[in-house]
C-alpha cells in the first residue's frame, strides 16, 4: 500500500518547495500542473470530492524532495447542476528536479503500475527534451486531442510587476476580497464562472487550508446588484517573489465588460504591495482558444513555457 498514499498538507508544502526550486533555476521546465499555485488549488478543491482517487509517490535525495508523482485515477464528479461526469482515464501531474532527471523513469514505472490497463495521460514540459524521450521510450505518444487549432494543451505566461497600469472598473462595480465578501460569495462566484462544476463549500474550505492561501489575495469584482461577477485567487510564492493567478473566471452575464482585465491589474498591484516582483497565469495555448490568452497578452503577459501532452492507450505496455 506504500504506493497508494494520498497527498497530505505536509506533502503539499514539500511539493510546492520543489516547485519553487525548479522555478528559481529552470522555469521553462515547470509543468503547468506542478506550479506553486496550481498544486495548492488542485489539492485544496479536490480534498473532499476526489482525494481518494489521487495516489502519490515521493522521491528523496539526502533528505530533500527531488521528484514526485500525483496520479488522478478514474472517478465520478457530481456537479452543481445535478449532472454526473465519469472520468474514465488516468492523468498524472509530476515534477522532477533537473539535477535528478533520471528519476523520470521511476516516475513513469510507478504511474504505469498504478494505472495499468487504463488509458493514461501526462503533460511534460515541451522544453524538457530528456523527459519527452523517456516518456516516448515507455510507449507514450503525442495525444491527438492536443493537435490542431483546438488542441488541449496549456501554456504558462509571465510578466514583471515593475510597471502595471491602473485598473478601471465600470461605474457601480467594486473590488472585494474573499475575507470581506465571505465564503458563500466566494463559492458562488466560482460556480457562476465555471458552471457546471463540482466545486462546493467543502471544496473552498480545502482551498483555504492549502499552503499559500490568503483571503486578502482572493479577489472578486462585485456588480451593482451584489453579484460577484469575477473572481481569482493569487498564490504568493515568497521565495521567488512571484504571484500566480489560479483560477480566473467571470460570470457569463458580465463578460466583455473589462472586469477580468481590471481584476488582474488590481491583483498585480496588490501582489506587488505584498512583495511580488513577477506574476504568472496559465491558459489554453492552441490558436482556437484565444479568449484567455488575448486577455493575458493584453496586460503584458507572454509565454514562459508550454506543456506537451502525451498519452498511452489502454492495455499498452
Amino acid at each position: 500500500m506504500a504506493n497508494f498514499e494520498l497527498v497530505t498538507a505536509e506533502d503539499l508544502r514539500l511539493m510546492q518547495g520543489l516547485a519553487q526550486r525548479v522555478a528559481a533555476t529552470r522555469p521553462e521546465l515547470m509543468n503547468a500542473e506542478a506550479t506553486f499555485g496550481e498544486l495548492a488549488w488542485n489539492w485544496g478543491k479536490g480534498r473532499a470530492s476526489d482525494g481518494a482517487s489521487r495516489p502519490r509517490r515521493l522521491w528523496w535525495s539526502g533528505g530533500d524532495l527531488v521528484a514526485w508523482g500525483w496520479a488522478h485515477l478514474p472517478h465520478r464528479v457530481r456537479r452543481n447542476d445535478g449532472s454526473v461526469k465519469d472520468v474514465t482515464r488516468a492523468s498524472l501531474a509530476y515534477q522532477v528536479h533537473p539535477g535528478h532527471a533520471g528519476l523520470v523513469d521511476e516516475v513513469i514505472d510507478w504511474y504505469d503500475g498504478i494505472a495499468a490497463d487504463i488509458e493514461r495521460t501526462v503533460m511534460p514540459s515541451s522544453a524538457d527534451g530528456f523527459a519527452l524521450e523517456r516518456w516516448a521510450a515507455h510507449g507514450y505518444e503525442t495525444d491527438p486531442s492536443s493537435l490542431g487549432d483546438t488542441g488541449e494543451w496549456t501554456q504558462l505566461n509571465e510578466r514583471d510587476l515593475a510597471d502595471v497600469e491602473q485598473p478601471v472598473l465600470p461605474d457601480g462595480f467594486r473590488f472585494r476580497t474573499a475575507d470581506e465578501a465571505g465564503p458563500e460569495a466566494a463559492v458562488q462566484a466560482h460556480l457562476d464562472a465555471w458552471a457546471p462544476s463540482g466545486y462546493t463549500a467543502e471544496s473552498y474550505e480545502g482551498v483555504r487550508q492549502a499552503a499559500g492561501y490568503r483571503g486578502d489575495l482572493h479577489l472578486l469584482v462585485e456588480a451593482p446588484d451584489g453579484t460577484m461577477a469575477s473572481s481569482t485567487i493569487m498564490w504568493l510564492d515568497e521565495v521567488n517573489r512571484t504571484a500566480e493567478f489560479e483560477p480566473v473566471g467571470t460570470h457569463p452575464d458580465y463578460r466583455r465588460r473589462g472586469l477580468g482585465r481590471a481584476m488582474l491589474l488590481h491583483g498585480m498591484h496588490r501582489a506587488r504591495a505584498a512583495g511580488a516582483i513577477h506574476a504568472t497565469v496559465a491558459c489554453l495555448g492552441a490558436p482556437g482558444h484565444p479568449a484567455a490568452r488575448g486577455l493575458y497578452y493584453g496586460i503584458g503577459f507572454r509565454e514562459l513555457s508550454r506543456d506537451a501532452p502525451r498519452i498511452k492507450t489502454k492495455g499498452k505496455r
